[in-house]
């Protein structure tokens, strides 16, 4: 039998301890590569948030019939071009307003509240630098004069106090220049029915909820007021989901998904 070199075997020990190492620097290579991988997208998504689209829930009746609690959408942050507003958290690194496109008369936008500059807030714009408007006895007036309101029916809603249902007047209001878009007036003798000229200033707008006795907008200047033109966020394009009553209840979403409004334009 032929003797054995003792030097033979260490070759061996060194292959399994390269062998170890080689598993460890897969490892640490592997987690690096997945924390590069989320960094990239979560980077790619927030680019996308900035520049293109950015998604807004609606937790409040004030737009219906045109938007109810629980609908999903998303808002072109490209419409009216960029400010400090597009941004996460609102950095003040992009003075003003660039790349602006005007908003037209009829668009329902996101924009930031001015009282606060924080909160977001939806509502359709009905006024534009210069213009004049009124509501008297529910009619909104534009320049002085009144736009058409037409009855089509009734908007059917389970009243959130006592569970019943309620039976809410509806109407298609025509704006100049054509727009038109369901509003919902209980009454034409509320507080925000009959109110004074506001002259929209320059470089600002006029916002109202399409559910008119229900909503805080330009027409009480303490509270929202005239929306700046830096406030803009964007415009609303679609909506993409649609659920009545709590999204993570998602056991609850084979009756409670509203499926007719998905994808469904925003008029």
């Amino acid at each position: 039998m032929a003797d054995i070199d003792p030097s033979d075997l260490v070759p061996d020990t060194k292959t399994d301890t390269d062998a170890e190492t080689g598993a460890d620097d897969s490892q640490d290579g592997s987690w690096k590569d997945t924390a590069k991988t989320v960094i990239i997208a979560v980077a790619i998504a927030m680019v996308i948030r900035t520049v293109a689209y950015e998604p807004f829930n609606i937790p409040s009746g004030s737009m219906k019939p045109t938007l109810l609690v629980g609908d999903y959408l998303f808002v072109s942050k490209f419409s009216y071009g960029y400010s400090r507003y597009s941004l996460p958290f609102g950095l003040p690194v992009i003075p003003g307003r660039i790349l602006f496109s005007e908003p037209e008369r009829g668009d329902v936008a996101v924009f930031k509240l001015p009282s606060d500059n924080s909160t977001d807030y939806i509502k359709r714009i009905v006024g534009l630098p210069g213009d004049k408007l009124q509501v008297v006895q529910g009619i909104l007036h534009v320049n002085g004069k009144p736009v058409e309101r037409r009855h089509a029916g009734e908007f059917v809603e389970r009243d959130e106090w006592s569970g019943r249902f309620r039976r809410v007047p509806r109407y298609i209001e025509t704006l100049p220049g054509g727009k038109k878009h369901f509003i919902l007036e209980e009454t034409d003798g509320g507080f925000g029915d009959n109110t004074p000229v506001y002259t929209v200033p320059e470089g600002h707008y006029f916002g109202m909820g399409d559910n008119r006795d229900r909503s805080k907008d330009s027409r009480y200047l303490d509270d929202v007021g005239f929306i700046p033109r830096e406030n803009l966020v964007g415009r609303a394009e679609f909506k993409f989901f649609s659920v009545d009553g709590a999204a993570w209840k998602i056991w609850q979403w084979p009756t409670t998904l509203r499926f007719s409004r998905f994808f469904e334009g925003i008029e």
